[in-house]
């Protein structure tokens, strides 16, 4: 039995400590925003912050997480869709097949919160997750945009900066 702090709430998980935490997530907590693309942490789509980090979940073994680690995946980035990226996003028509997208915002979320304002070679530095649609050129505009409604400081842009 492990304790998982996921989205601010606290989950009870019976699996084996060499699971990865995308299946935790997706089979015993039932959030099926992370996907699985590749599962040796390539493509990007299982993508969740721990401890406001990015990291790649299909790699990460439950028993390396501990109860005081805060776990944050798409579901609750923000509420309402309303975290700058995903207004950007949105407003862009970012994703094709959106599969990808739920990890890529992630990512792009994480970068935007240590550099918020990247140049375009940040981005692509940052961006290595694989989109098979081939979006970069539109993923790269949703972070710039992202990035510009993180900097307008509206009311709502400021309590997502906080909470990114």
């Amino acid at each position: 039995m492990a304790k998982l702090n996921i989205n601010g709430k606290v989950k009870d998980v019976n699996v084996e400590g060499d699971t990865p935490l995308l299946w935790v997530i997706r089979e015993q907590v039932g959030l099926t925003g992370t996907k699985y693309g590749c599962g040796v942490a390539q493509c990007g789509a299982c993508s969740v912050h721990i401890n406001g980090e990015v990291r790649r979940s299909c790699t990460v073994p439950l028993e390396s997480i501990k109860a005081t680690d805060k776990i944050v995946t798409i579901e609750g980035l923000s509420a309402k869709s309303s975290h700058p990226v995903q207004q950007a996003w949105a407003d862009l028509d970012v994703p094709q097949c959106g599969y990808c997208q739920s990890g890529q915002i992630m990512t792009a979320a994480a970068l935007l919160k240590k550099n918020p304002n990247p140049s375009d070679k940040d981005i692509d530095e940052a961006m290595t997750n694989i989109c098979r649609c081939g979006t970069y050129q539109r993923v790269r505009a949703g972070v710039h945009l992202a990035a510009k409604k993180l900097a307008s400081g509206t009311p709502a842009n400021r309590k997502n900066k906080a909470q990114a």
